[in-house]
C-alpha cells in the first residue's frame, strides 16, 4: 500500500480505471462440482483471479494422534502456482503468506462447518490460486465455501467475502491488483450469510473510524452480491446431477 513515483492512474473521469463504479465487483464466475475425485470442489475466476478449490473427507486422520474424539479436525493449505504472478510469487511451495492464508481460512471455516457430526475424522481444504490479479484470500474463501458445500458437509451458513479499502481517498469495493498495490488501504472481509458476523478481517493502512464503517458496511453490500452467485453456482450443480440421475 502507499504512494510511489511509479503510481500507475487509478481514477479517471470519474471512475476506475478499469471502468468500475466505486460499488462495483470485477467480473465473478463459479462453478461448483469440477473435480470428479474430491468430494466437494469448486472454480472461481474473478477479476484476473483463477482459483480452484477441493475438499476432501471427512476421512481417517493422519497422523492418528492428532485425532480429536469429539469432532473432524479441519485443515486448509492455500497455495500460489509459481506461475500464477511471477513477479510476486516466483516460488514454488510453502511460504510465510501461504501459511498465513492457509490458517485464516481454516479458522473462517472452523465458525461453520458442523465438525462434531465427525469425529475422529479430518476434512481437508486444498486451495490452488492459478492466476492472481489481487485478492486472491477472498476468491479463495467463496471457492472453498462452494466447494465445502458440494462436499455436502454440514454447515450453520455460507461464507462470502469481499475486500474493500481506499483509493486516491475514494472508497472502493473488490480492489483490482494496482489499487491494492497503490491504494492507501485494502481490507479482505468475510460474514457468515444470515447473521453478517464477522468471520474474516485484516487491512493494510489506514482508515479513520467513519472510513471503516462505511467500508464495512460497502462490504456486507457486495459479499451479499457474491453470496447470489454461489448459491446460483450450488443451484446448478444440483440441476446437472439430476439431469445425469434422471437418463440414468
Amino acid at each position: 500500500m502507499g504512494g510511489s513515483a511509479d503510481k500507475p492512474v487509478l481514477f479517471q473521469d470519474g471512475k476506475r480505471i478499469d471502468g468500475r463504479a466505486l460499488d462495483e465487483l470485477r467480473p465473478l464466475k463459479i462453478v461448483a462440482g469440477v473435480l470428479k475425485e474430491a468430494e466437494g470442489s469448486a472454480y472461481v475466476e474473478w477479476g484476473g483471479n483463477k482459483v480452484i478449490c477441493g475438499v476432501y473427507g471427512p476421512r481417517e486422520c493422519i497422523p492418528k494422534h492428532d485425532a480429536n474424539p469429539y469432532k473432524a479436525l479441519m485443515k486448509c493449505r492455500y497455495t500460489m502456482s509459481p506461475f500464477a504472478s511471477l513477479e510476486e510469487h516466483g516460488r514454488s511451495g510453502p511460504n510465510r503468506r501461504s501459511t498465513e492464508i492457509s490458517k485464516v481460512i481454516k479458522e473462517a471455516f472452523d465458525s461453520v462447518v458442523m465438525t462434531g457430526e465427525f469425529p475422529k475424522t479430518q476434512i481437508d481444504i486444498y486451495v490452488d490460486v492459478l492466476q492472481a490479479e489481487g485478492g486472491t484470500r477472498i476468491a479463495a474463501i467463496a471457492a472453498a465455501t462452494v466447494a465445502l458445500a458440494s462436499a455436502g458437509l454440514p454447515m450453520k451458513d455460507m461464507i462470502s467475502s469481499v475486500a474493500v479499502g481506499k483509493v486516491d481517498g475514494h472508497l472502493v469495493v473488490d480492489l483490482g491488483k494496482a489499487e491494492d498495490n497503490f491504494g492507501e488501504s485494502d481490507m479482505p472481509i468475510a460474514f457468515k450469510h444470515r447473521s453478517k458476523e464477522i468471520v474474516l478481517m485484516q487491512m493494510d493502512g489506514r482508515l479513520t473510524p467513519e472510513e471503516l464503517g462505511a467500508n464495512i458496511d460497502a462490504a456486507i453490500e457486495g459479499a451479499e452480491k457474491v453470496y447470489a452467485l454461489q448459491a446460483e453456482a450450488l443451484r446448478k450443480s444440483y440441476e446437472v446431477t439430476e439431469k445425469q440421475e434422471f437418463r440414468m
